[in-house]
């Protein structure tokens, strides 16, 4: 007889996600045959080795040091072993972080395309999500200097953010906030002076910095004697200047954090210290802008994969849970409750890929940016806010054990929570879907792009084809009346509507794809409940025990 108390420990969260066959829709056929074993070695670490050390992390926290003990300035970050352990893997042994610019990596030749990268984050993230953030910003770093830096800057940083050799990495940080400029970048106060031997110096306190003992960041400080944006610059911070003494920047603390304990983020206090110059002068908004669009799509793959962590727990217990005689997942109740949270955790999941699909299609032609500039701030927005919903959801299905430290419900509650404000709070970016649709036309190309997954996809049941086309044409007016009359308060509306039609198209298109009809109930089901208006009191295909049963499979 199992246990009482269902303990999903050691469990292959590869092998366990009965989705996991998807990817074979979005990447080449014999790099996806190459990644398998890759993904299932990931998986098992994920749900045992890499989930203990993330566990240990989030309870034993960083420190700073700001002096040694003979009163030596030093600004010493100290992390857990722990944490160390799971920086090893994510940087060296699985190259998160390089994979996506230069090849060799998990022993493939070329770099990989976007799905590849975030398929593996999708996997590490459910065991450890604070460090993922660094590791965006390193991947992000490297990206935005490659666009943008001078070629002998490119050639001097990009092997060293890049590196699978972990003592000689320097990893990436982002320093944009500060106290006056949050959300307001063109309220930035830090200043950036070039003085007569030609070097840029920069000064001014930077509020909230992640990684900051970062090899390198990327900052935007005022160059230009002008307000607003136009006046702001990129600079690339190094840790060490390049006649190798520490640069003039200090730690002044670490941040107590609701969740990514892991994680340092500090306060950085920049004292005339050296940085080069990246892009244009006066354009360092729309160069960073770059950077944080990339942030920003990580940030909804990790807001999936804490949901697909979330939910593979609450499916093992309520498989393994025994109440009034049966499993948990055979009362229809429940079964509803687990619908739902799978709903929600599969469109985030089919819309990372279509979004990373987006990214690879506007890297290689810059006519295809208007659908990336829109889908980015999308999955953002929305899927960030599911991930909180989810991950509560989930801990309630655990019951009372959920709400216990030694579990991993708690901290994946607590890190969900940061996905929303991280790279812009949900108001900044449904605000910036606007801006998408008002100043790159970004709407027609996200509606040829519902209608070209449609006309590829499995048909909509006939039952439900006029609701799936109304549904449709209103969101896509409702998306151009209120860019067009500039009606902010629309915007969050506007984004979630957009939201679920796109991953409701996209899981048709999978569903013919993948030869998985299941996607098609998903589908069905994002339009019933997420799209249509509904009868409170009549909703049965959240309670579809198809659904409940497939989920359930590999568990």
């Amino acid at each position: 007889m199992s246990h009482p108390v269902p303990d999903a420990h050691g469990l292959n969260l590869f092998a366990a996600d009965p989705g996991r066959d998807l990817l074979a829709c979005y990447l080449p056929q014999d790099l996806h045959a190459h990644l398998l074993p890759h993904l299932e070695r990931l998986g098992g670490l994920a749900g045992s080795l890499l989930d203990d050390l993330a566990g240990v992390a989030d309870k034993h926290p960083p420190s700073l040091s700001v002096r040694t003990r003979a009163g030596i300035d030093t600004n010493q970050v100290y992390k857990h072993p722990a944490y160390v352990e799971l920086e090893r893997y994510a940087y060296s042994e699985f190259g998160l972080a390089a994979m996506s610019h230069r090849g060799g990596v998990l022993g493939w030749p070329t770099p990989m395309p976007p799905a590849a990268k975030y398929a593996l984050t999708y996997l590490f993230v459910q065991a450890e999500f604070g460090l993922c953030c660094p590791v965006s910003m390193t991947d992000s770093l490297a990206r935005t200097l490659r666009k943008f830096g001078a070629p002998d800057l490119i050639e001097r940083v990009l092997p060293m953010v890049t590196t699978q050799d972990f003592d000689a990495l320097h990893q990436g940080a982002m320093f944009m906030t500060e106290q006056g400029a949050g959300s307001d970048v063109s309220a930035t106060a830090t200043e950036a002076s070039l003085g007569a031997d030609g070097q840029w110096q920069l000064s001014g306190d930077k509020w909230f910095c992640s990684n900051p003992d970062a090899g390198f960041a990327m900052v935007l400080a005022r160059s230009e004697p002008v307000d607003g944006l136009r006046g702001v610059s990129l600079f690339l911070l190094p840790r060490t200047k390049p006649d190798g003494l520490p640069n003039n920047y200090r730690i002044l603390r670490l941040k107590d954090k609701l969740g990514t304990r892991s994680m340092a983020s500090g306060e950085i206090r920049l004292e005339g210290a050296f940085a080069w110059l990246v892009g244009e002068r006066g354009q360092g908004f729309k160069q960073m802008a770059d950077m944080i669009n990339n942030s920003r799509l990580s940030n909804g793959v990790r807001a999936a994969g804490l949901m697909r962590r979330a939910l593979t727990e609450a499916l093992y217990v309520a498989k393994h849970r025994q109440a009034f005689g049966k499993s948990l997942n055979q009362m229809p109740l429940m079964q509803r409750q687990l619908s739902k949270m799978a709903m929600l955790t599969e469109q985030a999941r089919t819309m990372v890929y279509q979004t990373a699909q987006a990214l690879a299609a506007s890297d290689e032609d810059a006519s295809k940016r208007p659908l990336m500039r829109i889908m980015t701030p999308l999955i953002k927005f929305r899927a960030c806010r599911d991930a909180r919903k989810v991950a509560g959801d989930a801990m309630e299905v655990r019951g009372g054990c959920g709400y216990i430290e030694e579990w991993s419900d708690p901290r994946v509650l607590r890190d969900a929570h940061l996905g929303s404000i991280w790279e812009g709070t949900s108001n900044i970016v449904a605000l910036d879907v606007i801006r998408a649709i008002q100043r790159e036309d970004s709407l027609p190309a996200l509606r040829n792009h519902v209608e070209k997954l449609l006309a590829q996809g499995a048909p909509v049941a006939h039952h439900l084809a006029a609701l799936q086309a109304e549904r449709i044409e209103r969101v896509f007016a409702f998306a151009e009346s209120a860019s067009t009359s500039n009606t902010s308060e629309q915007a969050r509306q506007v984004a979630t509507a957009l939201y679920n039609v796109v991953t409701m198209a996209g899981m048709r298109w999978e569903a013919k794809r993948a030869n998985m009809p299941i996607r098609s109930l998903l589908a069905d089901i994002v339009l019933q409940h997420r799209l249509a208006q509904r009868d409170p009191v009549a909703d049965p295909l959240l309670a579809d025990p198809r659904l409940v049963e497939w989920l359930s499979t590999s568990l």
